[in-house]
């Protein structure tokens, strides 16, 4: 049922750690057991799973309902620890197609994220899962935005990556042709948070790190907010401010 990974395939995976060669080859890798548990039943095709012996003994189950096209690999651990960009992935790692790219649809009702060039992979993992946990089902990524596949993105998204989509695009092309409130934020100078009131639909775009929103994509904004600060803090990062506005503007729709 299972074969040895080859040397090959082992420096195969290795490379899918670049983006060059996860667009080349369409695939990224998923690592941990938890993300291949939620990963089965996702709408994803997998190419490879690749786990110790000892994995697929106490997981067998887990597996009886993969297509054919998805092989699986048996590595000790030594060698799957070596292939994987965790610290700790000692058991089980997937190799999988990434899917088609599709044009976004926005909800009838809700939030909908921008990201406007956020390039810290572990913000974009953080701002995935605060999307998911507040139910937002759609992120628009400027082309300028660090990538969905990057291991670290995945890692810190903690799955959630599996319930929202995001797509990358013209990010000021695409406000420009959506009829939608679309909000920003600023550290000083724009309407307060608290005194807002949030639409039941709405775009909400995120900054740049250490710039902020684009001059381009600030001119298209319908409102920019500002969070009161009551410290000493120099700022929040991007993943803090996208889940106190997610908050606020939740509690203000839902009531």
């Amino acid at each position: 049922m299972y074969s040895y990974l080859s040397k090959n395939k082992a420096t195969y995976i290795r490379q899918l750690a670049a983006k060059k060669y996860r667009l080349q080859e369409n695939c990224f890798v998923l690592e941990g057991k938890k993300n291949i548990q939620s990963l089965l039943d996702a709408p994803y095709s997998i190419r490879y799973i690749v786990g110790t012996p000892a994995f697929f003994s106490q997981h067998q189950d887990w597996f009886t309902a993969l297509p054919a096209t998805s092989e699986l690999f048996e590595a000790d651990e030594r060698l799957l620890s070596s292939l994987a960009s965790l610290q700790h992935n000692h058991e089980v790692l997937a190799v999988v197609e990434i899917p088609k790219v599709t044009p976004p649809v926005l909800p009838s009702t809700g939030i909908t994220l921008a990201l406007d060039t956020i390039q810290d992979p572990g913000n974009l993992g953080t701002i995935i899962r605060i999307a998911d946990w507040y139910g937002v089902t759609q992120i628009i990524c400027s082309e300028t935005t660090v990538d969905l596949y990057n291991p670290k993105v995945l890692q810190v998204s903690m799955g959630s990556f599996l319930q929202v989509k995001l797509h990358y695009l013209d990010l000021p092309l695409y406000l420009k042709q959506v009829d939608l409130p679309i909000i920003g934020t600023a550290p000083l100078g724009g309407r307060p948070l608290h005194t807002f009131s949030f639409p039941n639909q709405g775009i909400l775009v995120i900054g740049n790190e250490t710039h902020g929103i684009h001059p381009t994509t600030k001119q298209l904004l319908t409102t920019t907010l500002t969070i009161a600060k009551y410290g000493k803090a120099e700022s929040l990062n991007a993943a803090m401010a996208t889940a106190v506005i997610c908050d606020n503007w939740k509690r203000y729709v839902n009531g």
